[in-house]
This record gives structure tokens, sequence and C-alpha cells, in this order.
């Protein structure tokens, strides 16, 4: 899932401006969400934990707080679903995969969400929770 884009560039090696040499353009930082949703997550040793199943964000900020990743069951079933604060996820071009450093007993031993991103306790303090949880820098706190 490598994302390369259009740079800003206004010049190119014929002169023309508004275009430029592709050569000169740094890939982007961007990604389209649905482009996300389905991504792989492993831990750095290359062992698949589960995939991104749904992002939650901040409607102020547009900050993405929390990505809602599937763990566990066969083929759909019996999966269970777990957030994540967005902070303890980092993108691995050579892996094309989002990677976590989180056992597999620390991630069972989380609270479980649903796929919505839904909770009973969908409140400042089970946020405040999660992240102590995680040990992740609270994203409205970035």
């Amino acid at each position: 899932m490598a994302v390369t884009g259009t740079g800003t560039g206004t010049g190119t090696a014929s002169g023309q401006p508004g275009t430029a040499n592709p050569a000169d353009r740094a890939p982007r930082r961007l990604i389209a969400s649905d482009r996300v949703i389905g991504t792989d997550v492993r831990r750095s040793d290359g062992t698949r934990v589960g995939r991104i199943e749904r992002l939650m964000l901040d409607k102020v900020s547009g900050r993405v707080a929390y990505a809602v990743m599937s763990f566990g069951g066969f083929l759909g079933l019996g999966e269970d679903f777990y957030t994540l604060p967005w902070s303890v996820l980092r993108f691995e071009p050579q892996q094309d995969a989002y990677v976590v450093d989180i056992s597999e007993e620390q991630l069972r031993a989380a609270p479980a969400r649903t796929p919505e991103g839904t909770d009973p306790a969908a409140d400042g303090a089970w946020e405040e929770q999660i992240h102590r949880y995680y040990d992740a820098a609270p994203y409205w706190g970035i």
C-alpha cells in the first residue's frame, strides 16, 4: 500500500509552469481512510496481529483518535474488536502494514469494542483509561 502522490512543485525540467518532474516529487503523507480500512496490523517482527476495521475521528480537530482493529477469529467469525489509540500505531512501508509493539496478552486483556467503535462506557473516563492502558499520549492533548 505504498502511497505516492503529486508534489507541490511548480517547475519542470522542460520549464513548463505548474508541472513537476516525477523524480523530484516526495511521497505523499496523506492517505484516504478507505485505503486504511482492511490494512494489516503487525508486530515489528512481521507477525500479523489483526486488521484495521474502522477509524474513529475527533469531529472538532479532525484528528484520528483510534483505530478499531479486528483480532482473532477465522474468516470473520469469532473476531473480537479492540480500540487502539492511533498514536500506538506506526506505518511500516516495508511491511505494508501498521505496526504495534503490543503483546498478545496485553491485547487480550484490553477492553473489547464493537466494529462500530461504540462502547457502553464511551466517555472521557473510558478514553483516559484506554490511553493509560496503552501508555499512549491522548489525541486531545497532542
